[in-house]
């Protein structure tokens, strides 16, 4: 029993199972997921929990408090768990109990939200994350978990883009842009396009050299539906590995 001991812990595991496993200093990993309920034939948007709709990174130019809007009834006194950035775009959570009679505040000045779930029940409405009066985050009845496939590099970390994925409904196509922001700039540029057909199946993509993204840039995934109304979803993983200067 000892020599079978001895050798199963000198068995090599894989360096990612590692960094999950919080044993890599200075590296962790994401998985950003993110799906449109319908997004309309010939419209556009990003790809999270509002239809035909582009994420409002305005709403970000200046970082602020966020509130959660009255719940349905029957959500009233679910914990809420919400996930992002400060204004120093350092990681940040805050977890709430929300209300269906009265605005739930969060604690923190937050400067990107990017996540949000449920933690002690399956919500029955919708539930809003709002930043002055518009929706920066969405978890749709029944979902538990917002869909957003948008994300921000945190500060002091550089992120490597390993794999992108996407599908639509099967009876639909679409094209796919990852629109990415660096930062210091104004605007998002394309940094990967593709094309997704539901009869063709998933599109998949490794990138055999990891995308380099620096810190504060942020990443949105775009889809336009060219044929029927279609739900469309789609994924990336990243290594973030903390900068050395």
């Amino acid at each position: 029993m000892m020599d079978l001991l001895t050798q199963s812990q000198n068995i090599s595991e894989p360096f990612y199972l590692k960094v999950s496993q919080k044993e890599v200093s200075g590296h962790d990993n994401v998985h950003k997921f993110g799906a449109v309920p319908t997004m309309s034939n010939n419209n556009s948007g990003t790809i999270w929990d509002v239809n035909d709709t582009n994420y409002p990174w305005a709403s970000w130019d200046t970082a602020g408090t966020v509130n959660v809007p009255v719940v349905n009834v029957a959500d009233d006194g679910v914990e809420l768990t919400i996930i992002g950035l400060d204004e120093n775009y350092l990681p940040q959570t805050q977890t709430v109990v929300v209300s269906s009679s009265v605005l739930t505040p969060v604690q923190g000045t937050w400067k990107r939200i990017y996540r949000a779930y449920c933690t002690t029940a399956t919500n029955v409405g919708d539930i809003l994350i709002q930043k002055d009066a518009v929706t920066v985050a969405k978890i749709n009845a029944g979902k538990a978990q917002t869909l957003m496939a948008v994300y921000t590099v945190p500060a002091n970390f550089t992120g490597y883009l390993l794999k992108g994925v996407c599908t639509c409904g099967a009876s639909a196509d679409a094209t796919g842009d990852m629109f990415v922001r660096y930062f210091g700039q104004s605007s998002f540029r394309v940094g990967h396009s593709f094309e997704v057909s539901g009869t063709g199946g998933e599109y998949t993509y490794d990138f055999a050299i990891p995308i380099r993204i620096p810190e504060k840039s942020d990443i949105d995934v775009r889809a336009a539906v060219r044929t029927n109304n279609a739900r469309v979803t789609a994924a990336f993983d990243m290594l973030l590995v903390q900068n050395t200067n």
